[in-house]
C-alpha cells in the first residue's frame, strides 16, 4: 500500500533546503572556475614580454631587405616586424628604410628628411 498522504511543510521546506544547497554548491563550483580562469589571465599578461621601443619590418622573404620601421606597439606592424634597439632603428632610417607613416618614429627618433 502507498502512503496517499500529501508531504508536510516540513518535509517540502527540507527538500527545498536541499536543492537549494546542491544549486550553491554549484555556483561556488562555477565561481572558483572563473577565479582560476582569471588567475590564468593574469598570469599571461605578466608573463608576456615587453613591447619593443622600436621595431623593424622586413619584406616578405623575411631575410633581404627592410620595409618599415615602426614605433613599438604600432598597430600597422606586422608579424614580420623584429624589435630593434634605438641605434639600429636610426641606423635603418638613415640607410633609406622608409618610417612608418602612422607611428612616424622619424618624428620620434629625431631624424627627419
Amino acid at each position: 500500500m502507498t502512503d496517499s498522504r500529501p508531504p508536510s511543510r516540513l518535509e517540502l521546506l527540507g527538500f527545498a533546503e536541499r536543492v537549494a544547497e546542491q544549486q550553491l554548491a554549484q555556483v561556488r563550483r562555477w565561481k572558483a572556475a572563473e577565479e582560476r580562469r582569471a588567475a590564468e589571465r593574469e598570469r599571461g599578461v605578466a608573463a608576456r614580454p615587453a613591447v619593443p621601443e622600436w621595431t623593424v619590418e622586413r619584406s616578405l622573404g623575411g631575410r633581404a631587405s627592410a620595409v618599415y620601421v615602426h614605433a613599438g606597439g604600432c598597430h600597422m606592424a606586422g608579424k614580420r616586424a623584429k624589435g630593434v634597439p634605438r641605434e639600429a632603428a636610426v641606423r635603418a632610417l638613415a640607410e633609406g628604410v622608409e618610417a612608418c607613416p602612422h607611428c612616424r618614429p622619424d618624428t620620434a627618433l629625431g631624424v627627419l628628411e
